[in-house]
């Protein structure tokens, strides 16, 4: 048993938290893929992460390492926005995500962003748990811009002031 993992429970304090480059974008895509329907390319992460204003971190694990999260940001004067962000689904609730935005936020205030963005389905509670105890509150909605099978999810605009 590896030291992230204590008595079979993951310990997310064991992922390192690196910074994110045009190099990962494979990576990113890859892991991105594997949690959400509506993927990003490659090469939509390659030119992501070649702007001048994105931030982002990948969160690995193990020997040899492998991606268990990121996330990718942007700073655009004085406000930063989180653009895409995920968790291994057997990393998720061990304190991965919290330590992404954590690292995101801490870049934003970095940059002198007031306030840090992201938007997320409303039916996503998981997710919603996490921003509101971490302090992002609504600030709106947009009705019915997820679309699911037999239906939509609004998506929320949450914000976080730094």
């Amino acid at each position: 048993m590896s030291s992230g993992e204590q008595g079979g429970k993951r310990d997310g304090r064991h992922v390192s938290m690196l910074w994110a480059t045009v190099e990962n974008a494979d990576e990113l895509a890859q892991c991105h893929a594997g949690l959400f329907t509506d993927t990003w390319s490659t090469e939509s992460f390659q030119q992501l992460l070649a702007h001048p204003g994105s931030t982002a971190l990948i969160a690995r694990y193990g020997n040899p390492q492998q991606t268990v999260g990121f996330i990718v940001g942007q700073l655009a004067a004085d406000e930063a926005e989180i653009l895409t962000f995920g968790v291994a689904k057997d990393w998720q609730r061990h304190g991965v995500g919290r330590r992404l935005i954590e690292g995101l936020k801490r870049a934003a205030e970095r940059g002198e962003a007031k306030r840090l963005f992201l938007e997320v389905a409303d039916d996503n509670i998981p997710a919603l748990v996490l921003y509101s105890r971490m302090g992002f509150k609504e600030v709106g909605r947009r009705k019915a811009y997820y679309k699911r099978e037999g239906g939509a999810a609004d998506a929320l605009v949450l914000a976080l002031p730094l």
